[in-house]
């Protein structure tokens, strides 16, 4: 007798092995093992320690997507409006505009006309940047701060030795932020020493 006709009597075997009529049969036949050595029971406890560790790989990779899927439905939650939210800025930016257009000593001498105007417009400014708070976006004004290239755009270098080289002096446009991200940096001017002349 063959090995090969060895291992087929015993798969027979184990297919019949306790059925009776009408019940069902053993799907997966038991194989003879490689190593002449290892017994069946050895071959068992090793079979169901592979399929233990496959088991525990496959519920941590699961454990992972599940937690990977959750962090990117934070992420479109909390980022999702970025596109939206940059239109809208350009809003914010013309209203800001508009105010800026009337000198501050032509709204003290306005007549009601203009400052009902005046006061529509910073009225419509609040409620937009309210409504942007609400959805995770927030202004920020950088006046005065040390430059940062991850939230300024430098836009030029003025001549200033009254504060630190390197120091925001002008606010050419505010910079904004969803959540923890950049969604538009602040365009500033940026101080640097000017050369003290020979004397």
């Amino acid at each position: 007798m063959t090995d090969k006709d060895g291992q087929k009597e015993f798969s027979e075997a184990a297919d019949n092995a306790g059925s009776k009529p009408g019940e069902p049969r053993v799907s997966k036949p038991y194989i003879m093992p490689d190593d002449p050595e290892e017994t069946p029971s050895e071959a068992l406890v090793k079979e169901a320690a592979d399929a233990k560790d496959k088991m525990l790989r496959t519920l941590a990779e699961m454990e992972n997507l599940r937690k990977r899927t959750q962090r990117e439905v934070a992420d479109a939650r909390a980022y999702g409006i970025a596109g939206f939210a940059r239109d809208i800025l350009e809003i914010a930016d013309n209203l800001q505009r508009a105010l800026d257009a009337v000198p501050a000593e032509d709204r003290a001498t306005a007549d009601a006309g203009l400052t009902a105007l005046i006061e529509g417009v910073e009225l419509t400014e609040r409620s937009l940047h309210r409504s942007l708070e609400k959805n995770g976006v927030k202004k920020f004004d950088p006046m005065g701060e040390k430059f940062d290239p991850n939230v300024h755009q430098a836009m030029y270098e003025v001549p200033d030795n009254s504060v630190a080289p390197g120091t925001v002096v002008q606010v050419i446009q505010t910079g904004y932020m969803i959540g923890e991200r950049m969604l538009r940096p602040a365009l500033v001017g940026v101080s640097k020493n000017e050369p003290k002349s020979a004397s």
